[in-house]
């Protein structure tokens, strides 16, 4: 068998870039944010840190908070007909109104 070239972050150099603009220090309040199980969120990664990262391809959908495990929550989201669960840290989600 052939090994699989490549990990998580295989051809995302764009998907995942930030603008000029938004190119500056992370912001603590969006590191330590807090979210209620039930609250909606966008998942919006931050390239900056690697860790708790969900995998790029579901780089800007919308989730369920379903609980917390320890820094990080679960999230629930619909891929295509499956419901899936991943676990992200907080500088990667946004609020959603």
């Amino acid at each position: 068998m052939v090994q699989r070239i490549g990990g998580n972050r295989r051809k995302t150099r764009f998907k995942l870039q930030k603008n000029d603009r938004t190119r500056t220090k992370i912001s603590l309040s969006r590191y330590f944010q807090k979210f209620e199980p039930g609250q909606r969120v966008l998942l919006k990664a931050e390239p900056a840190v690697q860790g708790g990262m969900y995998f790029p391809r579901f780089h800007g959908l919308t989730g369920i908070i379903q609980s917390k495990q320890g820094k990080c929550y679960y999230i629930k989201i619909k891929d295509h007909n499956k419901e899936k669960k991943v676990l992200v840290h907080p500088i990667h989600l946004r609020k959603v109104e």
